[in-house]
């Protein structure tokens, strides 16, 4: 189905395209975790959640008191009022943990769970009693079923926040791999044509050793490939279209991410397993000479 020359073109293409996607995943996740951006659009996505935002008080206390219960926030004192100013709040909060957090924070008396109706009927802010009003008649009155709706209606709400965040975090990694893409020179076009004309440079890179968790060890296997400036390079290439639709193709490619053409080379390099690799330009030499 597939000569020789062809999979060695699609191998070095994906190899390509899974090493840029590593390194731009693993300097995104490292700024990520750098400004705690998954904490910061949790804190975000909950302050939208409970109204909490603008000069909303109501809002804001209750917001204030759910991050400040253990079962949130296990690493605080309890006492915490800047909570955007935090570096240890949660990237992460289990939803039954927030359900009871937000039945703890409406209580008017500590412990007593059996007002549940006159503690939902304080809640100031008006949308979100009546939601939770809502809830309480679904869960006919009982409190673990209350805790469960609330917590289905937590996970239904940070969908959401976890899908702007993958919006987000996918442009950005576009970008960091655009730039990453531009300061290598790994032009698809480029390599597309050479990888065509030399299929046996592919041989030289060793995929047995390239560890999909270690970006370093991905780039020193990259360098193999035909990509990076030569020193006869001119600066009026930068001027051509060609140029610039190599570096957006491989950086359009990293969108579907590291694992998905790490996958895709295993099932490359398998197919090409079953047939003959093709010869080095040495070997092609000496069978000249021959």
């Amino acid at each position: 189905m597939f000569n020789s020359t062809v999979l060695e073109v699609a191998i070095g293409l994906v190899f390509c395209y899974a090493s840029v996607a590593l390194i731009a995943s693993s300097v995104y996740e490292a700024i990520a975790s750098w400004i705690n951006l998954r904490s910061k659009t949790l804190f975000t996505g909950i302050s939208y959640l409970l109204n909490a935002t603008g000069d909303q008080a109501s809002g804001k206390n209750l917001l204030q008191k759910i991050y400040n219960d253990a079962l949130v926030h296990p690493s605080g004192d309890g006492k915490t009022t800047h909570f955007d100013k935090d570096k240890c709040i949660p990237a992460y909060i289990p939803s039954k943990n927030f359900a009871l957090a937000l039945i703890h924070a409406i209580q008017q008396t500590p412990g007593n769970f059996e007002n549940l109706s006159a503690d939902i009927n304080a809640v100031k802010d008006e949308q979100l009693r009546n939601l939770l009003r809502s809830l309480e008649r679904k869960a006919a009155g009982n409190l673990d079923a209350f805790q469960y709706e609330v917590a289905n209606w937590f996970d239904a709400s940070m969908e959401r926040v976890s899908g702007i965040y993958k919006k987000w975090s996918q442009l950005w990694c576009f970008l960091i791999a655009l730039v990453i893409a531009i300061i290598f020179n790994i032009d698809s076009v480029h390599l597309f044509k050479t990888l065509w004309v030399h299929p046996s440079l592919v041989a030289q890179v060793n995929f047995d050793k390239v560890d999909p968790a270690m970006a370093a060890k991905a780039y020193q296997q990259l360098q193999m490939l035909p990509v990076g400036w030569n020193q006869s390079f001119e600066w009026s290439a930068l001027l051509s279209p060609s140029l610039w639709l190599g570096w957006l193709l491989t950086a359009s490619a990293s969108l579907f991410g590291a694992p998905f053409w790490f996958d895709t080379l295993k099932t490359l390099v398998r197919l090409r397993g079953t047939g003959l690799k093709p010869d080095s330009e040495k070997a092609t030499r000496d069978a000249t000479v021959k």
